[in-house]
Protein backbone atom coordinates (compact mmCIF):
# COMPACT_ATOMS: atom_id res chain seq x y z
CA UNK A 1 0.00 0.00 0.00
CA UNK A 2 1.01 3.33 -0.79
CA UNK A 3 2.06 5.84 2.24
CA UNK A 4 -1.10 7.93 2.31
CA UNK A 5 -1.26 11.19 3.71
CA UNK A 6 -2.57 10.33 7.13
CA UNK A 7 0.48 7.83 7.12
CA UNK A 8 2.74 10.96 6.30
CA UNK A 9 1.27 12.91 8.81
CA UNK A 10 1.54 10.42 12.01
CA UNK A 11 5.13 9.67 10.28
CA UNK A 12 6.17 13.52 10.92
CA UNK A 13 4.61 13.31 14.39
CA UNK A 14 6.49 10.29 15.26
CA UNK A 15 9.47 11.60 14.37
CA UNK A 16 9.18 15.54 15.70
CA UNK A 17 8.23 13.74 19.28
CA UNK A 18 10.23 10.67 18.89
CA UNK A 19 7.77 8.46 19.73
CA UNK A 20 8.86 5.61 18.38
CA UNK A 21 12.72 3.93 19.77
CA UNK A 22 14.36 1.12 19.17
CA UNK A 23 12.98 -1.76 21.82
CA UNK A 24 9.56 -0.48 22.36
CA UNK A 25 6.74 -2.67 23.20
CA UNK A 26 3.56 -0.45 22.14
CA UNK A 27 0.17 -1.13 23.35
CA UNK A 28 -2.71 0.81 20.85
CA UNK A 29 -5.53 1.82 22.74
CA UNK A 30 -8.48 0.35 20.64
CA UNK A 31 -11.35 1.66 20.89
CA UNK A 32 -13.69 0.21 17.81
CA UNK A 33 -13.45 3.83 16.25
CA UNK A 34 -11.63 5.07 13.44
CA UNK A 35 -8.98 6.82 14.99
CA UNK A 36 -7.32 3.75 16.91
CA UNK A 37 -8.35 1.87 14.10
CA UNK A 38 -6.58 4.27 12.01
CA UNK A 39 -3.02 3.87 14.40
CA UNK A 40 -3.68 -0.13 14.19
CA UNK A 41 -3.23 -0.07 10.48
CA UNK A 42 -0.21 2.61 10.37
CA UNK A 43 1.50 0.30 13.17
CA UNK A 44 0.93 -2.51 10.85
CA UNK A 45 2.54 -1.04 8.05
CA UNK A 46 5.53 0.47 9.69
CA UNK A 47 6.17 -3.20 11.44
CA UNK A 48 6.60 -4.09 7.82
CA UNK A 49 9.18 -1.38 6.52
CA UNK A 50 13.03 -2.29 6.88
CA UNK A 51 14.15 -1.95 10.79
CA UNK A 52 11.15 -1.67 12.51
CA UNK A 53 12.63 -1.61 16.01
CA UNK A 54 9.32 -2.06 17.92
CA UNK A 55 6.58 -4.13 18.74
CA UNK A 56 3.00 -3.38 19.00
CA UNK A 57 0.02 -5.12 20.02
CA UNK A 58 -3.85 -3.79 20.70
CA UNK A 59 -5.99 -3.85 23.89
CA UNK A 60 -10.37 -3.28 23.80
CA UNK A 61 -11.44 -2.58 27.57
CA UNK A 62 -15.10 -3.76 26.93
CA UNK A 63 -17.40 -2.18 29.89
CA UNK A 64 -21.11 -2.92 30.71
CA UNK A 65 -21.56 0.42 29.29
CA UNK A 66 -20.50 0.74 26.15
CA UNK A 67 -20.70 -0.50 22.63
CA UNK A 68 -18.82 -4.10 22.00
CA UNK A 69 -16.06 -4.64 19.67
CA UNK A 70 -17.32 -5.44 16.15
CA UNK A 71 -15.56 -9.07 15.75
CA UNK A 72 -15.08 -8.23 12.10
CA UNK A 73 -12.87 -5.35 13.32
CA UNK A 74 -11.22 -7.92 15.61
CA UNK A 75 -10.61 -9.78 12.39
CA UNK A 76 -9.53 -6.75 10.59
CA UNK A 77 -6.59 -6.03 13.26
CA UNK A 78 -5.26 -9.60 13.26
CA UNK A 79 -5.11 -9.92 9.23
CA UNK A 80 -3.17 -6.70 9.75
CA UNK A 81 -0.39 -8.83 11.97
CA UNK A 82 -1.78 -6.79 15.33
CA UNK A 83 -3.13 -8.68 18.00
CA UNK A 84 -6.15 -7.31 19.67
CA UNK A 85 -7.00 -8.58 23.10
CA UNK A 86 -10.32 -8.24 25.01
CA UNK A 87 -10.44 -7.08 28.37
CA UNK A 88 -14.01 -6.77 30.34
CA UNK A 89 -14.46 -4.36 33.52
CA UNK A 90 -17.68 -2.80 35.07
CA UNK A 91 -17.87 0.70 35.32
CA UNK A 92 -20.84 0.93 37.22
CA UNK A 93 -19.45 -1.70 39.73
CA UNK A 94 -16.67 0.61 40.84
CA UNK A 95 -18.69 4.03 40.52
CA UNK A 96 -18.35 5.42 44.47
CA UNK A 97 -21.86 5.41 46.56
CA UNK A 98 -23.61 8.94 45.63
CA UNK A 99 -21.74 9.34 42.11
CA UNK A 100 -23.34 9.91 38.89
CA UNK A 101 -22.32 7.99 35.82
CA UNK A 102 -20.14 9.96 33.51
CA UNK A 103 -17.97 9.78 30.75
CA UNK A 104 -14.79 10.99 32.61
CA UNK A 105 -15.54 7.99 34.75
CA UNK A 106 -15.67 5.73 32.38
CA UNK A 107 -12.59 6.88 30.34
CA UNK A 108 -10.88 6.87 33.48
CA UNK A 109 -11.12 3.32 34.38
CA UNK A 110 -10.10 2.13 31.19
CA UNK A 111 -7.04 4.25 30.82
CA UNK A 112 -6.30 2.36 34.88
CA UNK A 113 -6.86 -0.76 33.20
CA UNK A 114 -4.82 0.11 29.81
CA UNK A 115 -1.82 0.87 32.29
CA UNK A 116 -2.32 -1.87 34.47
CA UNK A 117 -2.60 -4.16 31.30
CA UNK A 118 0.52 -2.55 30.11
CA UNK A 119 2.66 -3.52 32.95
CA UNK A 120 1.90 -6.53 33.28
CA UNK A 121 3.06 -7.71 30.41
CA UNK A 122 5.92 -5.29 29.67
CA UNK A 123 4.52 -2.78 27.51
CA UNK A 124 6.41 0.87 27.94
CA UNK A 125 4.05 2.76 25.72
CA UNK A 126 0.27 3.22 25.04
CA UNK A 127 -0.78 4.58 22.02
CA UNK A 128 -3.72 6.37 22.49
CA UNK A 129 -6.30 7.89 19.45
CA UNK A 130 -6.09 11.79 20.32
CA UNK A 131 -6.23 13.65 17.25
CA UNK A 132 -5.54 17.44 16.20
CA UNK A 133 -9.31 18.71 16.43
CA UNK A 134 -8.87 16.95 20.36
CA UNK A 135 -5.84 18.56 21.70
CA UNK A 136 -7.32 21.81 20.54
CA UNK A 137 -10.85 21.61 21.73
CA UNK A 138 -9.16 20.09 25.28
CA UNK A 139 -6.95 23.80 24.97
CA UNK A 140 -10.27 25.80 24.41
CA UNK A 141 -12.13 23.81 27.15
CA UNK A 142 -8.86 24.64 29.85
CA UNK A 143 -9.20 28.19 29.12
CA UNK A 144 -12.60 29.17 28.44
CA UNK A 145 -14.00 27.02 32.16
CA UNK A 146 -10.14 27.04 34.16
CA UNK A 147 -8.36 30.12 33.05
CA UNK A 148 -5.57 28.00 32.33
CA UNK A 149 -3.47 27.41 28.94
CA UNK A 150 -3.31 23.31 28.75
CA UNK A 151 -3.99 20.70 26.64
CA UNK A 152 -3.06 16.90 25.76
CA UNK A 153 0.98 16.75 25.28
CA UNK A 154 1.67 14.30 22.39
CA UNK A 155 4.49 12.08 24.81
CA UNK A 156 3.32 12.39 27.94
CA UNK A 157 5.86 10.79 30.82
CA UNK A 158 5.53 10.35 34.44
CA UNK A 159 8.63 10.46 37.07
CA UNK A 160 7.02 7.33 39.08
CA UNK A 161 5.03 5.98 36.32
CA UNK A 162 7.25 3.22 33.63
CA UNK A 163 4.53 3.49 30.89
CA UNK A 164 4.82 6.67 28.58
CA UNK A 165 1.80 7.44 26.62
CA UNK A 166 1.75 8.73 23.08
CA UNK A 167 -0.08 10.28 20.51
CA UNK A 168 0.92 9.40 16.97
CA UNK A 169 -2.57 11.25 15.80
CA UNK A 170 -1.71 14.74 17.29
CA UNK A 171 -1.26 16.45 13.52
CA UNK A 172 -4.11 14.37 11.89
CA UNK A 173 -7.59 16.33 12.10
CA UNK A 174 -10.85 14.31 12.17
CA UNK A 175 -11.51 15.47 7.98
CA UNK A 176 -8.38 13.56 7.09
CA UNK A 177 -8.53 10.65 9.41
CA UNK A 178 -12.91 10.19 8.42
CA UNK A 179 -11.14 10.12 4.41
CA UNK A 180 -8.64 7.64 5.30
CA UNK A 181 -11.28 5.42 7.16
CA UNK A 182 -13.86 5.82 4.57
CA UNK A 183 -10.88 5.04 1.60
CA UNK A 184 -9.93 2.23 3.78
CA UNK A 185 -13.79 1.04 4.15
CA UNK A 186 -13.46 0.75 8.44
CA UNK A 187 -15.79 -1.32 10.27
CA UNK A 188 -15.85 0.52 13.37
CA UNK A 189 -18.27 1.81 16.12
CA UNK A 190 -18.45 4.70 18.35
CA UNK A 191 -20.06 4.64 22.07
CA UNK A 192 -23.67 4.40 22.36
CA UNK A 193 -24.13 4.75 26.09
CA UNK A 194 -26.67 6.58 27.83
CA UNK A 195 -24.55 8.52 30.00
CA UNK A 196 -23.05 10.63 28.05
CA UNK A 197 -23.57 14.33 28.48
CA UNK A 198 -20.36 16.28 27.65
CA UNK A 199 -21.52 18.89 26.86
CA UNK A 200 -18.28 20.63 27.10
CA UNK A 201 -16.53 18.97 24.42
CA UNK A 202 -19.49 19.38 22.22
CA UNK A 203 -19.29 23.24 22.77
CA UNK A 204 -15.32 23.50 22.44
CA UNK A 205 -15.73 21.34 19.10
CA UNK A 206 -18.14 24.18 17.90
CA UNK A 207 -15.87 27.18 19.05
CA UNK A 208 -12.97 25.41 17.07
CA UNK A 209 -15.13 24.87 14.11
CA UNK A 210 -16.05 28.81 14.45
CA UNK A 211 -12.63 30.11 15.02
CA UNK A 212 -10.82 27.77 12.54
CA UNK A 213 -13.97 27.45 9.69
CA UNK A 214 -12.82 23.94 9.85
CA UNK A 215 -9.49 24.52 7.96
CA UNK A 216 -6.77 22.08 8.61
CA UNK A 217 -4.21 24.74 7.91
CA UNK A 218 -5.68 26.98 10.84
CA UNK A 219 -5.64 23.94 13.60
CA UNK A 220 -2.08 23.63 12.47
CA UNK A 221 -1.40 27.31 13.30
CA UNK A 222 -3.42 27.26 16.55
CA UNK A 223 -1.08 24.02 17.10
CA UNK A 224 1.86 25.81 16.41
CA UNK A 225 1.08 28.69 18.64
CA UNK A 226 1.39 26.29 21.74
CA UNK A 227 4.81 25.50 20.45
CA UNK A 228 5.58 29.24 20.42
CA UNK A 229 5.30 30.56 23.29
CA UNK A 230 6.23 34.61 23.57
CA UNK A 231 6.71 34.93 27.15
CA UNK A 232 7.65 38.78 27.05
CA UNK A 233 4.00 39.59 25.27
CA UNK A 234 1.98 37.59 27.56
CA UNK A 235 0.92 38.62 31.19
Amino acid sequence: MANPKLFRTIDKAVSEYNMIEPGDRILIAASGGKDSTALAEYFAARLQRKHPVFEAAALHIATDIGSPFAPALADRFRDWGIDVTIKTISVLERLKAGKKMNCWWCSSQRRLELSRYAQEHQFNKIAIGHHLDDILETVLMNALTKGELAAMPPVLTFEKFPVTFIRPLCLADIPMIVRHAEMQGYISSTCTCNYQANSGRKSARSRLEALTGGSYELKRKLFDALRNINIEYLP
